[in-house]
């Protein structure tokens, strides 16, 4: 490092880099995203985009689309506070939320951004193993004393769904402030959003990267009491949120939502005819209540390995606690699926030397 970096924080020399290197595939089914494309409106209006959206400066605070997002979660606007992606929620919530050294706790396996997160802010991670049932073993979480205790729901990879009980004790018991994580809440039908509104120390962050198919806007939110909301988007700041975005989020939200509601439900069905696929080839899926699958599998980095070599992608986990090797799956239209199961054969009878 030359003299003129000298300055540059010293906590950023332990922070890695987010490089999952992969190689792009025809068929590439690790990041759960809507594979059924984008919903109607939504794609028509971004065609239709006007000039002046792109070349003029975005709303200071997206507040027409805290509006939408309200109805669409049954909150207030003053409760909603907008992002780039779910990440920039959680960052920037670290960031409101957290003192210099002081605990975000986890359980694992989870979120692999939160310890990043966690680094990046200046603030002590502490994860925890979850319990063999994939519910977070929360008397350890709560033992580390955390300013900021987050839990995901349904889990990424497991896709095991929070039990309500959990939630509301960490909530009760947590001395800090709790982050539920809902990116994928559309597919359990289940939110911890009510709750959020009752209390005052709850921060529910979602994303419309999963079952709205708008990933690469990158637009997230979090709902949570109106203090709570205003702390993090001061951490945010203005003009956070483009203007392509925004007005995307509108239409797919204002016209669109019959379509999201039909491939969510789509995902599900489509979730559960791959577990079954999966065992009757002899696997013991967990059980998921996400857009994905995820499959104990052996030497699940080498099945990976084999599938890219076929063209699809599968995200490989290894040793995850309570389980071992695994593959992540994710979900959309069944050709897709279908393809990945074929490819899936291919790969273990030459990983394993016989068909599975």
């Amino acid at each position: 490092m030359t003299d003129r970096l000298a300055f540059a924080r010293a906590l950023y020399d332990a922070v890695p880099l987010y490089d999952p290197k992969r190689t792009p595939v025809d068929l590439d089914l690790t990041d759960n995203t809507n594979l059924w494309g984008l919903p109607p409106t939504a794609e028509r209006t971004l065609r239709e985009l006007a000039v002046s959206r792109v070349t003029r400066y975005p709303s200071l605070y997206a507040a027409e689309l805290k509006e939408e997002l309200a109805r669409f979660v049954g909150a207030t606007p003053e409760c909603i506070v907008t992002g780039c992606g779910s990440d920039d929620i959680l960052d920037s919530a670290m960031r409101a939320f957290g003192e210099p050294g002081s605990v975000v706790a986890s359980s694992e396996p989870s979120f692999a951004m939160i310890p990043i997160f966690a680094q990046m802010n200046g603030l002590q991670y502490v994860g925890v193993t979850e319990r063999a049932d994939h519910q977070p073993d929360l008397d350890a979480l709560l033992a580390a004393k955390p300013r900021i205790l987050y839990l995901c729901s349904p889990n990424n990879p497991t896709g095991a769904l929070l039990q309500r009980e959990t939630l509301e004790r960490a909530v009760r018991e947590a001395p800090g402030v709790v982050f539920v994580d809902e990116a994928y809440a559309e597919f359990s039908g289940v939110s911890a959003v009510e709750l959020a509104r009752r209390v005052d120390n709850l921060l529910v962050i979602r994303t419309m990267s999963k079952a709205f198919g708008l990933a690469g806007l990158r637009l997230g939110y979090g709902i949570g009491a109106a203090p709570l909301v205003r702390d993090v988007e001061k951490s945010r700041g203005p003009y956070k949120l483009n203007s392509v975005a925004e007005q995307m989020a509108l239409a797919a939200l204002r016209h669109d939502m019959h379509w999201v509601q039909e491939h969510v439900a789509l995902a599900v069905q489509n979730r559960e005819r791959l577990a079954t696929a999966l065992r009757d080839r002899g696997y013991a899926p967990l059980e998921s209540h996400a857009n994905y699958v995820c499959v104990p599998v052996a030497r699940a980095v080498d099945v990976g390995q084999a599938l890219r070599a076929r063209g699809v992608a599968a995200r490989p986990f290894p040793a995850l606690p309570h389980v071992g090797d695994t593959l992540r799956v994710s979900v959309g239209p069944w050709d897709l699926v279908q393809r990945f199961l074929e490819a899936f054969d291919d790969a273990t009878a030459d990983i394993y030397g016989h068909a599975s």
